[in-house]
């Protein structure tokens, strides 16, 4: 019953914090209002630029900031044990990740949708934004480049997953057609798509694909070219017709998955077999870094991560229609991700112990099971690794609502598969803005067409995913930078929130202050820590990329406290466009 009483309390805690911030830090901090334009209505493209109904925007919003993260993640954290990873998870993203998506979202929204790194001067100055810009695009294109490797692993491990995970871009396409073209009711078709994707897992269920090595390219790397090519045609269309529709369809995937999995819990539990089989508290698993400061960076979607200041001030802020949406969009999003987290550390902590496949086919239980999946940190610190506990131990959850086990699998595997792609186009899109800026600031006008930039964002990524070779696994010699890099973002975010918050007089900045000292401790423990690893193992490229890291974050801290310490007289005269 633990892992029952687990969720329901960590739930019942996520729906007092909403409220809390639905009416006290909305209203009386950022001071919401609809008489502010929001440039989704200003700038109205039918591109980028469109204003949308909350909660398809919130299908975007959730399936963009998550991908695999909010499951890879716990699924590896726990291996410190379930109780750490649980207080992360829940203590993170109320107190500080909700702040930093919605700090993001509304300041972006009030600063004509320029993303985070670009309004950075006007909040601290011109030099914070160039070094804020540098760790922005370096971030994204390792995301870009390794995202396509990390669906063609899924699409390996779940070969049943491919047919519905590719068929659901023609049927988003489709009911995009009836949205915005037909003017066909929203609910009524959205669940008729949903019904049929969930048939297309059947047909991937019996139809499983797998790809053959093409010209001596491996399959991975055949994969990566083309969701690569994918991206960039997804990034470039209007948002009204593949992202926003595929993204309500993901919503409702969302809802079903978390459903299957409360009702598994439940029904495990009241059947009195469910037990939390992996340790409370280990704070020297095998071959682990240390827990401080390391759960903090290995824990980010669920908890806290940078790149959802990105969608935050990217994509979303050019979709909401009003600030009054704006706290069911990213709080709403933040508290659901942390929901799934918490799901996922049931999963691996309890579900996995009703059963578990090992290498050589023997079915294990309980605490072995648990403790042969989590031997040492290198078997767990796999994408394969990881992701396996997870749909496993989602999937014996399921089967006990009287789904059988493969189909379960097919159901979580197109899951994490869908919200991985929609986080790799979504970063596309992102990277193309942000690069777009860049190009601008040193007025190169030719990358102003959305077709150039976005060619030059996937040719570099194609570039690092096929510098170590054919198989398209070159960004992975910076994968191990990333989680730093990543936690970097959310604190940079938080500074940015933290001064906007200042000229708001009083002690309103606190709310985001306090959380920005925390992650930007944790953040240069952890890459101090990174830098000596990196030393010892004399991998030169780390070295240098990682100090390179740290000085720009060190120079926008130091910029941050000369901008925060100023007197009124100093800062801008004006701030009405903050209101």
């Amino acid at each position: 019953m633990d892992a029952l009483l687990l969720m329901i309390v960590t739930f019942f805690g996520y729906i007092i914090m909403y409220r809390i911030y639905k009416n006290f830090i909305a209203k009386k901090i950022f001071k919401l209002t609809n008489k502010n334009i929001a440039p989704s209505v200003q700038f109205e493209d039918g591109i980028d630029f469109v204003p949308t109904k909350k909660e398809i925007i919130f299908g975007h919003h959730f399936t963009s900031i998550a991908g695999t993260g909010p499951i890879v993640g716990p699924a590896i954290a726990i291996i410190w044990g379930w109780v750490p990873a649980v207080i992360w998870v829940f203590l993170g993203s109320v107190l500080i990740g909700a702040i930093h998506d919605f700090g993001s979202l509304i300041i972006s929204m009030r600063n004509q949708g320029k993303s985070i790194s670009d309004f950075t001067s006007k909040y601290i100055n011109g030099r914070a934004k160039t070094f804020f810009f540098l760790i922005v695009f370096l971030a994204l294109w390792v995301v870009i480049s390794i995202f396509g490797l990390v669906i063609a692993i899924i699409f390996s491990m779940y070969p049943t997953s491919v047919i519905p995970v590719w068929l659901q871009i023609p049927i988003s396409i489709y009911l995009g057609y009836l949205f915005y073209k037909k003017g066909k009711s929203i609910t009524t078709w959205s669940i008729i798509a949903v019904i049929t994707m969930y048939l297309t897992i059947v047909i991937g269920y019996y139809i499983p694909i797998e790809m053959p090595t093409i010209f001596s390219i491996p399959p991975t790397g055949s994969w990566t070219i083309v969701l690569l090519i994918y991206a960039f045609f997804a990034s470039v269309l209007p948002v009204t017709i593949l992202l926003q529709p595929r993204d309500y369809i993901n919503a409702y995937q969302l809802v079903i998955a978390m459903t299957l999995l409360v009702l598994g819990v439940i029904a495990s539990a009241l059947w009195g077999n469910l037990e939390i089989v992996a340790p409370t508290v280990q704070l020297n698993p095998a071959e682990a870094p240390p827990m401080w400061p390391f759960l903090f960076i290995t824990i980010a979607c669920g908890a806290i991560s940078g790149f959802h200041c990105l969608v935050s001030s990217g994509t979303s802020s050019k979709q909401v229609k009003c600030e009054n949406d704006s706290v069911f969009v990213s709080v709403g999003s933040m508290f659901t991700e942390g929901a799934l987290a918490t799901l996922v550390i049931i999963a691996v902590s309890a579900g996995i112990g009703l059963g578990f496949t090992d290498k050589s086919g023997t079915t294990i239980a309980g605490v072995s099971a648990w403790s042969t999946l989590y031997s040492s940190w290198t078997a767990m610190s796999g994408l394969t690794s990881n992701i396996a506990a997870f749909v496993d131990g989602a999937a014996n959850l399921i089967q006990n609502i009287g789904i059988p086990k493969g189909i379960a699998v097919g159901i979580m595997g197109v899951f994490v598969a869908s919200f991985a792609g929609t986080t790799l186009d979504t970063a596309t899109r992102i990277q193309r803005y942000v690069f777009t800026e860049i190009m601008l600031d040193y007025k190169i006008t030719v990358f102003k067409n959305r077709y150039a930039s976005t060619g030059a964002v996937v040719i570099s990524a194609l570039v690092l995913a096929f510098l170590s070779g054919a198989d398209g696994k070159g960004a992975l010699s910076l994968w191990p930078l990333f989680g730093a890099i990543n936690q970097t973002l959310a604190a940079l975010a938080l500074i940015v929130i933290t001064m906007y918050l200042k000229r708001q007089g009083n002690w309103k900045w606190i709310i985001s202050g306090i959380p920005g000292l925390f992650m930007i401790v944790m953040t240069l423990w952890a890459t101090i820590l990174n830098q000596i690893s990196f030393s010892n193992e004399h991998n030169l490229l780390l070295q240098i990329i990682n100090v390179v890291i740290i000085l720009l974050v060190g120079l926008i801290v130091i910029e941050g406290l000369i901008a925060f310490f100023k007197s009124p007289n100093e800062e801008f005269q004006s701030i009405s466009a903050d209101n």
